[in-house]
């Protein structure tokens, strides 16, 4: 079986903390934290994508869908055996009487909509599922859908999530047309202005050359450039938020802005380096809706979570990084504007600069045109247009959501790094602690990371920001609406 990668010794340091507001009672017998059903497929559903990820290699457009459907899927099931709750797809079941809304029936629901749900959106990971059903004494045959039933109940929340979104926009099963042939492909016709070889348009994306890891190189395509296409969950549409342009060519904010980047990088300190490498996520990583899922599981921990805790918690920030992800992307494909790794080659052109020059060199004096982000070569750059940040917008999004969800923004983790271990192994640093004393600076962390690796600009940090944190605004009304929390009648889709 293949695990995901632990690249770091995560440590808790929490005080102070207030109850979250979102909190079920709990009587004395209920699991809670990691021995509660929603944390245990949480754990699974972590598993999986990072098995994804090897497989498909890094999507986190993707990822970031499969992970929101999953959690949609658990909480529609769930749903039918809380008071208030309503469903976002299972709308044709009714909610199950009072007397039956047990422990045990929200188990076996959520267990068979998580189980059903990733069959089918982490179909390579099949055995692996199996085995996780059998091991929590369930059936994996038992395909009723007996609506009377937990069950039915949650076999149907699954089957009908699926069946919602197949024709989202997000291309899954290549049925839309102008595709070519494969899963989650364009159908937009999206073509760079540049190619890796020629710059045509300075502030257009231009794609790179990573190395294959076996002697060759690879100019790796535009990540699903159709994706500001695929329709949000609580977005009113993909452009509801979207920012204003980022800085013009031949301005002095961008001038200054790649300066920024390069003496940003000329001067990373071991701590900025673990920053950038713990923020990158590389191989076998569960990219960016993975890594706060993990920070939520982390906060179900510190809080004692039930399940009902907990099935809400993945939901909301599930949803928050799909619809961020989603916005981002429209942003992106909107401007295509240029990355800091054609942007330092062009404006440096003709010039020394000190940067970094690659995992057996470090830094040097180089020529401007030889400038690169600290990254392996084999992922050197993300290979889609610039802004906003997707990081930012994301992380923005989903500590937003924690945020509101505890009712407080302290988070209080700490994770112990060696800088350089991920990128230049062969010139590692001491060990540092990184600490993520809020929500909201944890964002701030994980978007300024971008600018320290030489990924983005300022600009794209910041309206990424912005972005993410008006997404979760949006996302956070949908989540009042559907958990029953808030009975006013909400404008918006």
């Amino acid at each position: 079986m293949k695990l995901f990668r632990v690249f770091c010794l995560v440590l808790f340091c929490i005080t102070g903390c207030s109850v979250p507001q979102n909190k079920t009672s709990i009587l004395p017998n209920d699991p809670t934290g990691k021995n509660n059903m929603a944390y245990k497929w949480g754990k699974i559903s972590l598993e999986c994508t990072a098995n994804d990820t090897e497989n498909f290699r890094p999507r986190p457009t993707v990822t970031s869908r499969i992970l929101a459907l999953i959690w949609i899927s658990v909480f529609d099931a769930w749903s039918r055996y809380d008071e208030k709750a309503t469903p976002l797809y299972l709308t044709s079941i009714e909610r199950r009487p009072p007397v039956e809304h047990t422990l045990q029936n929200k188990e076996i629901a959520i267990s068979y909509a998580a189980y059903r749900a990733m069959q089918h959106y982490y179909f390579s990971d099949s055995t692996l599922l199996r085995k996780k059903m059998i091991e929590f004494g369930l059936d994996p045959d038992d395909n009723s859908e007996d609506p009377s039933t937990a069950i039915g109940i949650g076999n149907l929340a699954a089957k009908t999530v699926i069946a919602s979104r197949s024709f989202d926009g997000s291309n899954q099963k290549d049925t839309t047309s102008n595709s070519n042939a494969a899963a989650y492909s364009d159908y937009t016709g999206y073509t760079p202005v540049n190619n890796a070889d020629h710059l045509k348009e300075i502030g257009k994306w231009q794609p790179k050359y990573f190395s294959d890891g076996k002697g060759g190189k690879f100019a790796p395509g535009c990540l699903t450039p159709h994706w500001g296409k695929v329709t949000p969950v609580a977005l009113a549409s993909a452009s509801q938020y979207r920012p204003g342009p980022p800085p013009a060519v031949g301005s002095q904010t961008l001038a200054d802005e790649i300066k920024e980047v390069v003496e940003l990088q000329a001067n990373l300190s071991d701590e900025q380096k673990a920053l950038v490498e713990f923020m990158r996520d590389g191989p076998k990583s569960v990219q960016q809706a993975g890594h706060w899922f993990i920070f939520a599981q982390n906060v179900s921990v510190r809080d004692n979570h039930s399940l009902d805790d907990d099935v809400k918690m993945y939901f909301l920030i599930e949803v928050a990084a799909m619809d961020a992800f989603i916005a981002a992307w429209d942003a992106k494909m909107h401007y295509d504007f240029a990355r800091p790794y054609a942007l330092v080659h062009d404006y440096y052109k003709g010039q020394l600069i000190k940067g970094w020059g690659g995992p057996d060199v470090g830094m040097v004096e180089m020529k401007g045109s030889d400038w690169r982000p600290y990254s392996p070569d084999t992922f050197l750059c993300p290979p889609f247009p610039s802004y906003v940040s997707g990081h930012s917008c994301v992380s923005a999004a989903c500590s937003e959501a924690l945020r509101l969800f505890t009712g407080n923004d302290q988070f209080g983790e700490e994770v112990k790094i060696v800088p350089g271990l991920l990128t230049e192994p062969e010139n590692i640093g001491d060990t540092v602690v990184l600490k993520f004393p809020t929500f909201t600076e944890t964002a701030n962390m994980a978007g300024l990371s971008r600018v320290l690796g030489g990924y983005h600009i300022r600009s794209d940090n910041v309206e990424g920001l912005n972005l993410g944190r008006k997404v979760a605004s949006a996302v956070w009304k949908k989540y009042l609406k559907h958990t029953g929390a808030d009975n006013t009648s909400l404008s918006y889709n």
